[in-house]
């Protein structure tokens, strides 16, 4: 796994299904919650693996069963707002 830009990961899973997180669209929304803490690229960048999953510091974690869903449909796992 590893940061890109504009809000990017590269993935790549123990099966070796590689794709992209695109958290931009999260990220930028007013609704990003404990998330707006990575909108600081530095913090953004300090993401690493934690029990299998996609980490950053405070505990926040993205689900990788929905990510690796959405990658293996598209190549890429789009992580929006929740509506409510």
């Amino acid at each position: 796994m590893a940061p890109m830009s504009d809000y990017r990961l590269k993935v790549r899973f123990i099966d070796g299904l590689e794709g992209e997180v695109h958290m931009s669209p999260l990220l930028t929304s007013p609704k990003a919650g404990v998330f707006a803490s990575l909108r600081d690229e530095a913090v953004f960048d300090e993401v690493h693996l934690r029990w299998g999953a996609v980490t950053w510091p405070g505990n926040l974690d993205l689900a990788p069963d929905a990510m690796y869903d959405d990658i293996k449909e598209s190549g890429v796992s789009v992580v929006v707002p929740y509506e409510d």
